[in-house]
């Protein structure tokens, strides 16, 4: 099933181009910590680094299949049920991501991004097409491609912003206590 997009060509290349840059502004805003400092947490409650950059790629590739099954069998259903069945921080902790190095997660980001981006660029008419998805809070919904990639955009910008929270706190509680050291932090 597709579904009319008011989206020209070129609003859809740009889309592609942004979902596509999200690797990057990953990587980005990791760079320069070290392994231990990939532990820092706003709070105790709060996630890592490290378990930021897990949760990212992991939930690329999950709707990853969403867009390849929307496009070569548009109409059916989108089942993520398995994973809906627990909350977003049981996964983190089942998943061991707090024991985990980020490089291996941000190469499968970057590879599922170009490899997706590739794919979306070669069929653009399916930008439209669509799964019926029931969500955990029981609505019932078609969501096409277009949607899909525009969340997973969102997605990995809103976790950058959360890692440069992360960073900016620990910049402002180092040069409170060691005001020299603050100077080189990344």
């Amino acid at each position: 099933m597709a579904v009319e997009q008011n989206l020209d060509p070129t609003s859809i290349d740009a889309a592609i181009v942004r979902y596509a840059e999200g690797p990057v502004l990953l990587e980005a805003a990791v760079a320069g910590f070290t392994q231990a400092e990939l532990d820092t947490r706003l709070d105790e409650t709060s996630w890592s680094i490290r378990q930021i950059v897990h949760h990212v790629a992991d939930g690329d590739d999950l709707w990853k299949v969403f867009i390849k099954q929307a496009i070569g069998s548009p109409g059916g259903r989108f089942l993520l049920n398995w994973y809906w069945d627990m909350t977003q921080d049981e996964w983190v902790h089942g998943w061991k991501y707090a024991a985990l190095p980020v490089e291996p997660s941000l190469a499968l980001l970057r590879a599922n991004r170009a490899l997706t981006a590739q794919l979306l660029r070669l069929v653009p008419e399916a930008w439209g097409n669509t799964l019926h998805i029931i969500w955990p809070s029981g609505k019932d919904q078609w969501v096409s491609v277009g949607e899909v990639v525009e969340m997973q955009t969102r997605h990995v910008l809103g976790h950058v912003d959360d890692i440069c929270e992360i960073r900016e706190a620990r910049l402002v509680q180092r040069s409170l206590f060691h005001p020299k050291a603050a100077n080189h932090l990344p």
